[in-house]
């Protein structure tokens, strides 16, 4: 509760930063916001090329692009916000050292600036659905949820990993493994249809799964949301941020010393 207070006392700072991170994203780049389309769009493409065409990964009767793209909009949403967040309190080590304020605002303003390519993104997923005549039934109010969810999942992984940043700068380097290793363990590639049930287990404890599942369920009338793997998925993701928050609040007294 005293965090969200402070995230309402320091909203002007919250917003700078935020929408700082979402021009300087772009600055001098040709293309500009565009890119926020290109790149889940390229990669949905070599996607339903290589798996969908050649390895013939099933898709639970949905058009491989449609699959891959509405899977693709939340990971690059996630993989790109844990990469921001988690080097956030090092990447304005001269904000921290020289000025007060709650330190929750870097990262936040991180994870919240990643919603403008989500959003444009969205645009372009719904163009695709158009294309092939899918019109969405009721599940899809849903989304609103699903985006909540994943933005408190990327919020709560990236505090830690930020929290550990500063004292640790391994974690810059580790970083890209571990969002590497987590996409294959991550059901974006394939459905979550051809995981055994032996392995279940370790699919609900990953948060995202259910999730992403979540995302590609609402959108095709006829599919059912698995709302056991969902409901587990917004308990560790809950369970998450609570233990992140906790970490990140009793640790960045020090972060002024040692960032």
């Amino acid at each position: 509760m005293e965090t969200m207070r402070d995230l309402w006392r320091y909203r002007e700072l919250f917003y700078f930063l935020a929408w700082r991170d979402v021009k300087v994203r772009y600055k001098q780049t040709a293309l500009g916001i565009a890119w926020a389309i290109l790149q889940p769009f390229l990669t949905m493409v070599v996607f339903t090329l290589l798996f969908g065409k050649l390895a013939g990964m099933p898709s639970d009767g949905m058009p491989y692009p449609v699959f891959y793209f509405c899977a693709l909009l939340p990971w690059m949403y996630f993989s790109t916000t844990l990469t921001n967040t988690g080097n956030s309190l090092v990447a304005n080590a001269h904000l921290i050292t020289k000025v007060y304020f709650p330190r929750f605002i870097l990262p936040s303003a991180a994870a919240f600036s990643g919603l403008v390519d989500f959003a444009v993104g969205c645009v372009l997923l719904a163009g695709i659905m158009v294309y092939y005549q899918i019109v969405p039934d009721w599940e899809v109010m849903i989304w609103p949820l699903l985006v909540l969810l994943l933005v408190v999942l990327a919020l709560a992984v990236g505090m830690v990993l930020a929290a550990l940043n500063v004292r640790y700068r391994d974690v810059k380097y580790t970083l890209p493994f571990i969002v590497q290793l987590w996409l294959f363990v991550t059901p974006v590639i394939y459905p979550m249809s051809i995981i055994p049930d032996r392995y279940r287990v370790f699919v609900l404890l990953n948060p995202l799964s259910g999730i992403i599942d979540g995302f590609r369920a609402s959108l095709v009338p006829g599919r059912q949301i698995d709302w056991t793997l969902l409901g587990s998925s917004a308990f560790v993701t809950l369970a998450l941020f609570a233990v992140g928050a906790v970490y990140f609040s009793r640790t960045e007294r020090t972060f002024a010393d040692i960032v």
